[in-house]
């Protein structure tokens, strides 16, 4: 099973602290070992995407927002299979300011694909240029986000964004129980544009929520209990808080597990929200 790993902060100047923080609470390796993995953040008006092949050497949480500021992170790592190709179907997708990642399978995806293609605008369907299913959830996803006018919206309200999300999932869904396929689609979606953190989970595969507050220590920054209260960076990071999810936890306390046919929107306030259906 694939691993992802998405961040929503309150200061993208301390992303990287907030990352150490989370080293000894998530797992960015998956099982089997995964030989294709990548990381999407944000540089201000840019969104910057890095991925990694197995010869890479195998990624830290640490290592991966670099030196790099971002408001958000958006990690994926699975093992695809032989032959395909790790440029174009390496998670997460990336389009505009969207970034999107998917733990999981569809079931009887060969036999939907066509339809699934046929369902969108020619431009997103020319956009899908992989051979897995989740590029196509995520051209699904942005078909909605189109049909609302909304894709470029900065301010798109994250209730929205959670059930335009939540959406594609329960349609998926319903197409795949139509095909007549017996087995269920996993469908562990995540998405970001930067403002707004969206996951939805659909099936039994868990996913899991944090929201980190602000400390007054920092290992990385050399703040500790003794640094002055008068030193700018104490006062930032007691202000901090950051919203992560992940699929993979080496420990488990003071995380939530996100409840199956539910979706969590995030905004710049960092305010948790729970929509049902998905």
């Amino acid at each position: 099973m694939s691993v992802v790993l998405a961040a929503l902060t309150s200061d993208p100047n301390l992303l990287g602290c907030e990352l150490h923080r989370l080293a000894g609470q998530v797992n960015v390796q998956a099982e089997p070992h995964p030989n294709a993995a990548g990381v999407g953040v944000y540089a201000q008006e840019e969104v910057l995407l890095r991925r990694f092949a197995s010869g890479d050497g195998e990624p830290t949480v640490g290592s991966l927002a670099s030196s790099v500021e971002s408001d958000a992170l958006l990690f994926h790592a699975a093992r695809l299979p032989v032959g395909m190709s790790l440029e174009e179907n390496t998670q997460p997708f990336r389009a505009r300011h969207w970034l999107f990642a998917h733990q999981g399978v569809v079931s009887g995806f060969e036999a939907l694909r066509a339809s699934l293609l046929a369902s969108l605008p020619e431009h997103l369907r020319r956009g899908v240029r992989g051979a897995t299913d989740s590029e196509v959830l995520f051209a699904l996803f942005l078909a909605r986000l189109r049909e609302l006018g909304r894709t470029d919206d900065p301010r798109l309200e994250p209730e929205v964004a959670g059930r335009v999300l939540a959406d594609t999932a329960r349609d998926v869904s319903r197409r795949v129980a139509q095909a007549g396929v017996a087995l269920a689609p996993t469908l562990n979606l995540v998405a970001t544009n930067g403002a707004v953190l969206v996951a939805c989970r659909s099936g039994e595969v868990p996913l899991f929520y944090t929201r980190l507050e602000g400390s007054p220590e920092c290992e990385p920054c050399g703040v500790t209990s003794r640094t002055p209260e008068t030193q700018p960076l104490v006062g930032a990071h007691r202000r901090r808080r950051t919203v992560v999810v992940a699929s993979h936890l080496k420990r488990a306390a003071g995380w939530v597990e996100l409840p199956r046919g539910t979706t969590l929107a995030v905004g710049p306030d960092l305010q948790l929200h729970h929509l049902q259906g998905g």
